[in-house]
């Protein structure tokens, strides 16, 4: 008798298990206010800029520098002029250059590297010297300052170049090959 019933019983189970899935679990609406998140965020980011730049001006007036600021933040000086074409997009340049932080520490120098060469707004340079270049002359020798948003950003280079860091440029435009 009690083999009748455990068909029926397992019957029973499956078609509550079938019911049961179907059901759509309660759940409670959780609002999370992001503006809570994002007001600290955005005033310790206007800050850390604010900063950067007073640190910016303050390298340019103590080097007597007279440089040109574009939308961006990115400031160049041409000390030099060559008499080559100028760069655009697309070209191939070859640059010699030091890079150096704001405090003066060199992180890199082409004397010891060789000189390096990159298409311009295609290859994976920092984009600020992708914008600069293209306000140059082959042969020109010229100072160029990026702000760390333009340059490594939050994290740096993971080698020279610290987090947050503005990067200043000496660099002569060798050669441009026009495409």
């Amino acid at each position: 008798m009690r083999l009748k019933f455990i068909p029926i019983i397992c019957i029973l189970l499956a078609l509550a298990a079938f019911i049961s899935c179907g059901r759509k679990p309660k759940t409670q609406q959780v609002k999370v206010n992001i503006k809570a998140f994002e007001n600290p965020l955005e005033k310790k980011n206007k800050q850390l800029t604010k900063d950067e730049k007073r640190a910016i001006d303050s390298y340019v007036i103590r080097n007597g520098f007279d440089m040109i600021e574009t939308g961006t933040g990115v400031r160049y000086m041409i000390y030099e002029k060559g008499k080559g074409a100028a760069a655009n997009t697309k070209d191939i340049v070859l640059i010699d250059f030091d890079i150096k932080l704001l405090d003066g520490t060199i992180c890199y120098s082409s004397r010891t590297t060789g000189a390096e060469e990159f298409v311009v707004d295609y290859d994976n340079v920092e984009s600020g010297l992708h914008e600069a270049i293209k306000f140059m002359h082959q042969g020109d020798k010229a100072i160029i300052i990026i702000p760390s948003h333009r340059a490594f950003g939050l994290a740096g280079d993971q080698d020279r170049i610290p987090p947050l860091s503005t990067v200043v440029y000496n660099i002569t435009l060798l050669k441009i090959i026009k495409r």
